[in-house]
């Protein structure tokens, strides 16, 4: 669909771009740098030194080319333009964003020009530490299976960092949401080590000083082998179907 309406003569176009308040670069047909807005001044003076640059006033008259490692592939890409391309840059390993470029269409059906604009952009030590949380998240997976029960698959190794972290996590869930059950299954733990021993120990005693009780399950022969120092009153079960009942009955009393 076509624009319609027009632009009051008193509303300078340039004007009502600066005020959007999104990053926009317009280039022109050749990939020449001509106008920014305010908001995208801002954002490249902190990007400007990464090329060389003092500023974004640097930036007006280059060419696109001097910000691409492979300008012959992005100049092929430029000109089968006819709608909005979008993809994930990242700038000289510092910064990622979104761009979004636009081809302006002359009557003719040619490139007149570009607009260029940098959205969602984060530092990439931003984007990789807010990655570590939810990596750091999603490997604490806790799952509410009954009432006032939740259930936590603990899988792979356990060092220090990740134990204090599924600790502090589980203790929040449990207090928050008055949890009287833990049912800690260890199916994925292949090796039952004096250190995951004492972790989950810990767990457990932790656990109990705010009236939670945790019970184990998804115990196999090789681990119920190593697993007999572990406080001799925590429930223990092969299967998790058998801890849950087990925990039917107690709240059942």
């Amino acid at each position: 669909m076509s624009a319609i309406g027009k632009i009051p003569e008193n509303i300078l176009l340039l004007n009502a771009l600066d005020v959007i308040g999104e990053t926009i670069i317009i280039a022109d047909s050749s990939y020449i740098i001509r106008w920014m807005n305010s908001e995208a001044c801002r954002l490249l003076n902190e990007v400007a030194p990464l090329y060389g640059m003092t500023d974004c006033e640097a930036m007006i008259g280059k060419s696109m080319d001097a910000f691409h490692e492979n300008p012959q592939y992005q100049n092929q890409l430029m000109k089968k333009l006819t709608d909005t391309h979008r993809t994930r840059i990242t700038i000289r390993n510092k910064v990622m964003a979104d761009i979004v470029i636009t081809p302006i269409m002359s009557n003719s059906s040619e490139p007149e020009g570009y607009i260029v604009m940098l959205m969602d952009v984060t530092m990439q030590a931003e984007e990789q530490e807010r990655s570590a949380k939810l990596i750091e998240k999603l490997s604490i997976p806790i799952l509410n299976i009954w009432d006032k029960t939740i259930a936590l698959p603990l899988i792979g190794n356990f060092d220090r960092n990740r134990t204090n972290q599924l600790i502090a996590t589980v203790l929040m869930e449990c207090s928050e949401k008055q949890i009287e059950y833990v049912l800690i299954d260890l199916s994925g733990i292949t090796e039952f080590e004096n250190q995951v021993r004492y972790q989950i120990q810990m767990m457990n005693d932790t656990l109990n000083l705010i009236g939670t009780s945790c019970i184990l399950v998804g115990i196999s022969p090789k681990l119920a082998l190593s697993i007999v120092q572990i406080d001799s009153k925590t429930p223990i079960f092969s299967t998790a179907h058998e801890g849950l009942k087990h925990i039917i009955q107690l709240q059942k009393k």
